[in-house]
């Protein structure tokens, strides 16, 4: 096979500042020694999220230009809601500024305090703003995923036994929805099986309990679908997607991820009742139902980057990059999750790092050292963005794994800034054994990797 190369040229440039690990230094402490506190002028390769990042097409462009801004009524929204009916197949339609709105809405009408939802694995704002309602985020994730290393084709999948237990159980009458992440991205970026989505629905329809899929990476799971899913071989990303929705009784995505855009979000649904609560508070907090929060130009753009996003040779470029990445950090020596997502690359600090305990944030450390030695941005998907405080006692309960994750924004860096990257992960994994934890100094109550500041423990 000859390279996959990227499926676009570059018609627009925009300039990045290389700092020296000095200036980088006085930015982290700055920045208490979290990445999400850095100006963005101050990065040189910004992998911290794949979420509202990448470039638009000349296509996505020109749509922008026709975009109506009434207030009621748009054109520019019946553009948008007819392309995510003809892909969802839900009737419902309702745009939101982002992802989390579409989320703290559908959970402030389905969920109250006690409930439970669960999921294959909850990602962090999905997990807070259930908690926020008083509800318990329950992760059901297949036994697969735990193994890092073990290469299998669906490590996303919900643990259907446990799902069906817990509907069966005593517990059964406290849970308002079940839901599933398309890809699983708190599990590594892995995908989920069609045939695993039919099996979830099935148990929730047999209990009477609606399943709702949180899709913000729907076209890059279709396309490991395709690839990996026996009968699936062969057909086009978009068809897979229409399955994978219609397994579904309604969705909500982050428009800033496979909508190729850089703002946005939907909720979509069949049942009436429903939506109608949902456009109520809508109104309420985000905006008039046919703008939810977005301008005209944004819904067209979105429109056009949800047509896009099926496309297989862009599919295929965009997995090819993130096996890429992955196979220049297994060159380095370090170890990741297995076998790559469609995102994002996930560095196995617990792995790397195995003299750093849990409670000092290893795969912080890790982060900042990647920052610190070359200007990269990745993110702390481990005890600092999962773990919780215990009261009285001196060290947090611990996540499940350590990761440092590598989001790869959509059609915006190229060979060489991987290349680069790589470089990068090598010099730090060749140091790995001077790398020091961290400990908080201070935190929210909500959402504490965004804000906390941190300071490094003496080595």
């Amino acid at each position: 096979m000859r390279t996959i190369i990227e499926p676009f040229r570059v018609r627009s440039v925009e300039p990045i500042r290389a700092t020296t690990r000095t200036e980088r230094q006085a930015a982290l402490e700055a920045a208490g020694w979290n990445l999400f506190g850095l100006a963005g002028r101050d990065v040189l390769i910004d992998l911290l999220t794949d979420s509202g990042t990448g470039a638009m097409s000349s296509e996505q462009w020109a749509a922008i230009m026709r975009g109506d801004e009434s207030y009621a009524g748009s054109p520019s929204f019946e553009r948008f809601e007819t392309v995510v009916r003809e892909l969802t197949g839900f009737t419902h339609v309702i745009p939101t500024h982002q992802g989390r709105a579409a989320e703290r809405i559908l959970f402030s009408e389905l969920v109250g305090d006690g409930d439970i939802v669960p999921n294959n694995t909850h990602f962090d704002t999905t997990r807070a703003n259930i908690e926020h309602q008083g509800a318990e985020a329950r992760d059901l994730i297949w036994p697969d995923n735990e193994d890092l290393p073990l290469v299998a084709p669906f490590k996303g999948d919900t643990d259907v036994d446990a799902l069906e237990a817990l509907l069966a159980g005593p517990d059964g009458a406290r849970v308002p929805l079940v839901t599933t992440t398309v890809t699983n991205n708190s599990g590594g970026g892995q995908p989920v099986s069609l045939g695993n989505l039919h099996q979830v629905r099935e148990v929730c329809a047999r209990f009477g309990v609606p399943f709702f899929l949180d899709a913000a990476r729907f076209a890059e799971n279709a396309w490991f679908i395709g690839q990996r899913e026996e009968g699936q071989q062969g057909r086009h990303p978009r068809d897979i997607a229409r399955d994978m929705f219609r397994a579904a009784d309604g969705c909500w995505i982050s428009l800033k991820k496979d909508g190729l855009g850089n703002i946005g979000g939907v909720l979509a649904m069949n049942d009436p009742d429903l939506a109608e609560r949902c456009r109520a508070l809508l109104i309420l907090t985000e905006g008039f139902p046919t703008y939810g929060g977005l301008a005209g130009r944004d819904l067209e753009a979105l429109a056009q980057g949800l047509i896009e996003v099926t496309d297989p040779e862009y599919l295929a470029y965009r997995v090819r990059t993130a096996e890429y990445l992955a196979e220049l950090a297994w060159d380095a020596g370090v170890p990741t999750v297995r076998p790559p997502g469609g995102h994002a690359v996930y560095l196995d600090a617990k792995a790397l790092l195995p003299h750093i305990p849990a409670y000092e944030f290893p795969a912080q450390a890790l982060a900042c050292e990647l920052y610190l030695t070359g200007g990269v941005r990745g993110v702390e998907i481990g005890t600092l963005m999962f773990g919780r405080p215990r009261e009285g006692q001196a060290h947090d309960h611990v996540a499940r794994h350590e990761l440092v994750r590598l989001a790869l924004p959509r059609r915006t860096y190229t060979q060489s800034h991987v290349d680069y990257v790589g470089e990068v992960i090598g010099d730090v994994a060749g140091r790995a054994d001077e790398l020091r934890g961290l400990r908080i100094v201070s935190q929210p109550r909500w959402l504490r990797h965004f804000t906390a500041q941190l300071t490094p423990l003496a080595g």
